[in-house]
C-alpha cells in the first residue's frame, strides 16, 4: 500500500495470494500455505524496524472465497496410486499448514491491524479475526460463508471470533453463512471503524492508525500485546501475578527513561525500544 499521503511506519504485508479464486483447490493447500507463511515471514524479519504490521490485499477485494468448481475436484476418487487414507492425510496436512500459517499472524509480537475493502468472505475472516485491530471501507462485505457451502470452518473463525464479537453474532454469521455489511460489522464489533469507500481510504486510515502506535514505546505496547495475550485461559489473579512479573522484568528501560526526560523537557519522546 503506498497512499502517498501518510508515511508509514509499519510493515505492510499485501496478501496479494488470498483473493484468487484458485485458493480451495486441494492440490495447490500446501503450496498456498507456504506462500501465506513466507509473506507472514517476510513481516517477521522486519518487526525490529517497523513497529506495526498492515494487512492489506490487492485488487478489488480483500478475499473472495472458494472456487467452487476446483473446490469440487478435492473430492475425486483416489487414483490407483494412493488409498482414500493417504488422501485424507493429506488433505489433514494442508488444513494444519492453513491453519498453522493464520495462527503466525496471530502470533506476529506487534500489533496487526486489518485494513479491509470489498468482499472479505470465508477464509479473510480467518485471517482478520487473527489480528488486534480491523478497519474496513463503507463497500466492505464479511461473511463466514462456510456453511453455505457445506463446511465447517476450520481455519480459526469459530475460536477466534467469539473474543471479538458476542456469541449471538458469531452463531448468526456462522450458521446462515449471510453477508453483512461495513454497518452492521461496526456494530457488532468486527471491525473498529469504517474509513472512506475504497481500499485507498482504509489503508491511509490504517496507516495513521499504525503511525500513532507507532509513536509509542516498542517494548510497552509489544508487552501489552503479551500480556493481553496471556490472559486467555488465566484468572484474573494469574494475569496480575504475569503483568507483575514481565514488568519486573522489563519496567527499567531506556524508553521509559526517556519518557520521563521527555516530559520534563516538555517535548515527544523518542524511544529506541530499549
Amino acid at each position: 500500500m503506498s497512499s502517498g499521503r501518510v508515511r508509514s511506519l509499519a510493515a505492510v504485508l499485501l496478501l496479494a495470494l488470498l483473493p484468487v479464486a484458485s485458493q480451495a483447490q486441494f492440490g495447490k493447500l500446501l503450496t498456498k500455505a507456504k506462500a501465506i507463511r513466507s509473506s507472514i515471514d517476510s513481516a517477521k524479519a522486519v518487526v525490529d524496524t517497523s513497529k506495526t504490521v498492515i494487512v492489506a490485499a490487492k485488487g478489488p477485494h480483500f478475499t473472495v472465497g472458494l472456487d467452487l468448481k476446483e473446490f469440487g475436484g478435492g473430492f475425486a476418487a483416489p487414483g490407483a496410486a494412493g488409498s482414500r487414507a493417504s488422501a485424507n492425510a493429506t488433505t489433514y496436512r494442508a488444513v494444519r499448514a492453513m491453519q498453522d500459517s493464520v495462527t503466525s499472524m496471530a502470533n506476529l509480537a506487534v500489533p496487526v491491524i486489518a485494513a479491509v475493502h470489498g468482499y472479505c468472505i470465508g477464509g479473510g475472516i480467518d485471517l482478520i479475526s487473527a489480528c488486534d485491530i480491523r478497519l474496513c471501507s463503507s463497500n466492505a462485505k464479511f461473511s463466514v460463508r462456510e456453511t453455505k457451502v457445506a463446511i465447517v470452518a476450520d481455519l480459526g473463525t469459530l475460536q477466534r471470533l467469539p473474543k471479538i464479537v458476542s456469541a449471538g453474532h458469531v452463531a448468526e454469521l456462522a450458521f446462515t453463512g449471510k453477508d453483512i455489511d461495513a454497518v452492521r460489522a461496526q456494530a457488532i464489533g468486527l471491525v473498529n471503524s469504517v474509513h472512506g469507500d475504497n481500499a485507498e481510504d482504509v489503508q491511509t486510515a490504517a496507516t495513521e492508525l499504525a503511525n500513532e502506535i507507532a509513536a509509542n514505546s516498542p517494548l510497552a505496547v509489544q508487552g501489552t500485546k503479551a500480556v493481553l495475550a496471556a490472559n486467555d485461559g488465566r484468572t484474573i489473579h494469574e494475569g496480575l501475578e504475569y503483568v507483575a512479573r514481565w514488568n519486573t522484568m522489563y519496567l527499567q528501560s531506556n524508553d521509559l527513561r526517556e519518557a520521563m526526560t521527555a516530559f520534563v523537557e516538555k517535548r515527544p519522546p523518542i524511544f529506541g525500544g530499549d
